[in-house]
């Protein structure tokens, strides 16, 4: 695995990266199965490893929920993944359409949501959004990976703001809390 995040202006270029990792495997429960998995991550920054991406079969974006700085990371993405090269997003309820323009055609056919739950160690839905435009073989390859090796609970949704289980939970929400205010419930 290759983990990249900002980069740092001082002499370690990679602190973000590091201690977001550190944080992450201090966390308990650890995200981690085991410690010595630690080893399989390589880490970097968004502005000296990008070319790292050639290597690799699946580039999961998780940043910010803001679709322009999405925007720009792709761009950068595209211009050092390889033709072929799964992209996904992890937003939890941008449609992912509107994550495509000005990407290419290779590039729209590979690219699709991946909505994993916090914290995905443990919790087992995992969202599959494709757009028009992904390959059906995409679909269908995340749908049974995320089934048989990440143990998963795959759900194909359609590309509608929150999907399917943001939707609901929203609902569900709103519901308790004009429940509590019926009520006259306090906190």
């Amino acid at each position: 695995v290759l983990l990249l995040d900002l980069t740092h202006q001082s002499q370690d270029r990679n602190q973000i990266t590091k201690k977001a990792l550190d944080k992450c495997f201090a966390s308990k429960p650890s995200p981690l199965y085991d410690k010595n998995f630690l080893s399989r991550i390589q880490i970097g920054n968004f502005d000296d490893d990008l070319s790292k991406l050639q290597l690799c079969d699946w580039i999961v974006e998780v940043i910010i929920e803001n679709i322009e700085i999405k925007k720009q990371l792709y761009a950068k993405i595209e211009n050092h993944r390889k033709p072929g090269t799964i992209v996904s997003t992890n937003t939890s309820g941008i449609p992912i359409h509107m994550l495509l323009e000005g990407r290419s055609e290779d590039f729209k056919q590979h690219f699709i949501g991946t909505h994993f739950f916090n914290p995905p160690r443990y919790l087992r839905l995992l969202e599959i959004i494709p757009t028009k435009s992904t390959k059906k073989d995409v679909t269908e390859f995340l749908l049974a990976f995320g089934k048989t090796y990440l143990g998963k609970k795959t759900v194909l949704c359609n590309d509608t703001p929150a999907f399917i289980a943001n939707r609901i939970g929203v609902v569900s929400m709103a519901k308790i809390f004009n429940l509590a205010h019926e009520l006259k419930l306090s906190i």
